[in-house]
């Protein structure tokens, strides 16, 4: 791929960026400016040399009218973090988009409409992909969010115009590459959180690099029901992935309590004691204690998942896990949305290595090693 530094001056041409400004809208209101300030450096190296469209998506609308997903806000929101007038198009193509673009002097920003109003971006639609690469002279991808897509404006609009790395892009490949490449012992890796389907191949690769592999939260309900152990009210897939294996392997650790509740309240109890009416939300703290210990003899850590139900009101030990991370030294890389959340909330964002924009592109990548998007950009 080629970085974006390459970019030395447009001499006045646009660059069309495809950004990952997918982020929750409360009341016509950006509420988490996160994948947007990510994408700010990039944004800023392309206003000094040229004009800037930004294409990006809002969600699963239900087709134009939706306007619960228009990228209104976002242009607000952007508009102040980079404290500069963004203009906005009410379409991503078509004659007002192009006119929009065509009005744009050096310097400026234009955000475009949600992608998703049309479904030739979802369908990976040529044609669609070819009106969008109209309203650029480059393309500049640093959307890793939605890398693993394979939507007109990821993979499609590339074959149309020169291509290039955003610096976020980048930055997401060189960390998560350096887990597999760089590899340093002790490595610890934590897996929590929901979706066995989406983990499992992640799972599969690292039990192979990792000295330690940590299954907590609704995962680890999982694995107990594949065990043939009760699990009441918790959180578990119908589907079966052939989990016995793992609670003989030498390299996983399984929570040995749990924070079970029921009507009459919460319990710790041993996660094989679980009765019909309890609910499985957080790993107990003896399992805390386990990995606390763990996490102090590591080099490098990975963590994707929170290890209870942090979301619903249970982040007792996810919260531990945080910060004894963030105390140990080690080379730590974070993913997974409920777990950033609480690491933003208590305000240690910076207390990371690397912390990671992608849900499903994180872990797509670390499986498999590129994405769809990365290899467009080839």
């Amino acid at each position: 791929m080629k970085s974006i530094i390459k970019l030395k001056n447009l001499k006045g041409e646009t660059a069309l960026l495809r950004a990952g400004f997918d982020v929750p809208i409360k009341n016509g209101r950006v509420a988490d400016f996160r994948r947007i300030k990510a994408v700010l450096p990039t944004i800023e190296f392309l206003m000094k040399r040229g004009s800037v469209v930004i294409m990006a998506h809002q969600g699963r609308p239900g087709g134009k009218t939706d306007a619960r997903f228009s990228q209104k806000p976002v242009a607000l929101a952007l508009e102040k973090l980079l404290k500069k007038k963004v203009k906005f198009s009410d379409d991503c193509v078509g004659p007002s988009a192009e006119r929009a673009v065509k009005s744009l002097k050096k310097g400026e920003v234009l955000l475009l409409e949600n992608l998703r109003f049309h479904p030739g971006e979802e369908k990976n639609s040529p044609a669609f992909a070819r009106a969008l690469s109209r309203l650029g002279d480059v393309y500049v991808d640093d959307s890793f969010p939605d890398a693993h897509r394979e939507h007109a404006s990821i993979v499609g609009v590339p074959k149309y115009l020169p291509a290039y790395a955003g610096f976020r892009l980048l930055d997401e490949i060189k960390y998560l590459s350096a887990l597999s490449k760089d590899t340093k012992h002790p490595f610890l890796f934590i897996l929590g959180g929901a979706k066995f389907e989406t983990k499992l191949p992640v799972l599969k690769k690292f039990l192979k690099k990792a000295d330690s592999v940590a299954i907590c939260g609704a995962l680890a309900n999982q694995v107990f029901k594949e065990e043939g152990y009760e699990t009441g009210l918790s959180l578990v897939e119908d589907k079966k992935y052939g989990l016995s294996s793992l609670a003989r392997n030498g390299r996983i650790i399984l929570p040995v309590d749990v924070v079970a509740e029921s009507s009459k309240g919460k319990k710790i109890k041993s996660p094989y004691e679980i009765s019909k009416n309890e609910n499985m939300v957080d790993t107990g703290p003896q399992t805390a204690d386990i990995l606390e210990k763990e996490i102090k003899k590591a080099k490098m850590i990975l963590w994707n998942g929170p290890l209870g139900k942090s979301s619903a009101g249970h982040p007792g030990s996810t919260k531990d896990i945080i910060k004894a991370i963030a105390k140990s030294g080690a080379v730590s890389v974070i993913g997974g949305g409920d777990t950033i959340d609480l690491i933003a909330g208590m305000k240690m964002e910076k207390k990371f290595t690397f912390i990671s924009t992608g849900g499903g592109a994180m872990l797509d990548f670390l499986a498999k090693g590129t994405l769809p998007g990365l290899e467009a950009l080839k």
